[in-house]
């Protein structure tokens, strides 16, 4: 193997929770990700790595980065179709698209994620209720394997790889480019208007009313403590169609640098809700936002993430049917008041799909919390997994990095059939991360 293009270093997860020594390649050119793949024995491709979970590395594996395949290949206005490559950052398709007024409206919480990776997670954004997950924009893939070599993948061509590609988590091979079917967006900045809630009940409710009118809507909710438990806003984002200019997004590098000591306890953030509320109830009901604060939230907000510190944080992401949503919440409220965890973050908001193999999608509720790194709320964490199969809540493995192999058979169905047909496509099961070795997926 060519060492000029490979280096060992340590990785950890988005969530900090994991990390490892791994080795590391990034090839600029498809002969060179021919030849680091042949000469590798496990393999599995890494973006940006900003899946919380540890998706893209193992210990075993070596990790493809494919940051430098970042053209775009084939335009199509008319058509609205458009071939990029997977290390193309969601920013950088956007920069391209907007100038026609054209996007894909499915697109996760970072600018810097890469098209293959939120390929390969599936991904969706606030609008999901609406427009789904990014598979309702894929026309097709050209995926490398190590044995198959370069593959086209389609609903008409190779269905069955494409289906196990999308969502797979990278365990199908290399993606290597995406085509697009692109979207109309008649502008570039939005109106935001706020709807005050009194609880995590009302504002499912209000939600589920709303979402007729508001393709992008979501919720901010405490959860310090049982007192004020859902208390929050609601978001509903409107695109402004009075503004018709478009200026090119300045990339800047990310600032993830988690804080030697964690900022975030049970007095902070109680305070910090507690202003943030404020500040909602005293300011406009209505106001313009731009492109980038709308979709994506956390975008020079990254201290939020840092404040977490060195043990970083876990994301629980769940998907819940609306009849199942409150006695959900009042034994999650029960076990609240007993354990007394330590959560920064509750959301709220709509999703539809059809859940499939390892696909986080269906119509359901999708309820999202984020927990400080520590052994309480790993405690009280354990305790609502136990509720899962009980709601038939489907937890999110991209969100989620200690999710068990038992909580993952008994939630995703469909798992078995996926890594059977995955074991057919691939008897060898060259490409494994982290997370698919410990589920044994």
């Amino acid at each position: 193997m060519n060492k000029q293009h490979t280096e060992e270093r340590k990785t950890f997860s988005f969530d900090r929770s994991i990390s490892s020594n791994i080795i590391h390649a990034e090839p600029d050119k498809y002969k060179l990700l021919e030849d680091i793949s042949f000469k590798s024995t496990k393999i599995i491709n890494i973006g940006s790595n900003l899946s919380y979970s540890p998706l893209g590395f193992s210990k075993d594996s070596i990790s493809i980065n494919i940051k430098k395949f970042n053209r775009v290949l084939e335009f199509n206005s008319e058509e609205k179709l458009i071939t990029v490559e997977a290390g193309l950052t969601l920013i950088e398709l956007l920069n391209f698209t907007l100038k026609y007024n054209l996007w894909i409206p499915q697109l996760p919480g970072y600018p810097s994620i890469t098209i293959g990776g939120a390929v390969a997670a599936n991904s969706h954004g606030k609008s999901c209720a609406i427009h789904g997950t990014i598979r309702k924009s894929i026309k097709s893939i050209l995926l490398f394997h190590k044995k198959h070599g370069w593959i086209k993948l389609s609903e008409k061509e190779n269905k069955e790889i494409f289906d196990l590609t999308i969502g797979g988590i990278g365990l199908t091979g290399t993606i290597v480019s995406v085509t697009f079917k692109l979207k109309q967006i008649e502008s570039h900045k939005f109106k935001t208007k706020k709807i005050e809630t009194n609880t995590i009940e009302e504002c499912k409710k209000m939600i589920l009313q709303e979402n007729e009118n508001s393709s992008f809507i979501y919720s901010w909710n405490r959860a310090d403590n049982i007192k004020n438990f859902g208390k929050g806003i609601i978001y509903k984002n409107y695109i402004n169609n009075n503004s018709k200019v478009f200026r090119t997004f300045k990339e800047y590098k990310n600032n993830f640098r988690p804080f030697f000591i964690p900022v975030w306890n049970k007095y902070s953030i109680s305070f910090i809700n507690f202003i943030y509320f404020k500040i909602n109830q005293l300011t406009k009901p209505e106001k313009k936002e731009d492109f980038l604060s709308v979709i994506f939230p956390f975008y020079g907000k990254e201290s939020y993430f840092n404040f977490f510190g060195k043990k970083g944080f876990i994301e629980s992401q769940l998907l819940i049917h609306e009849s199942k949503f409150d006695s959900f919440i009042s034994e999650f409220k029960n076990l609240f008041i007993k354990y007394e965890p330590t959560i920064t973050l509750l959301s709220l908001k709509n999703m539809s799909g059809q859940q499939k193999f390892l696909r986080f999608e269906d119509n359901k509720i999708c309820i999202t919390f984020d927990y400080v790194n520590n052994s309480r709320n790993l405690l009280f964490m354990s305790k609502i997994d136990n509720l899962y199969e009980k709601y038939e809540i489907l937890p999110s493995i991209i969100k989620d990095s200690r999710i068990t192999k038992e909580i993952f058979n008994k939630t995703y169905k469909e798992s078995s059939e996926f890594k059977k047909e995955l074991q057919n496509f691939d008897k060898e099961r060259i490409y494994q991360s982290e997370i698919s070795k410990r589920l044994n997926i």
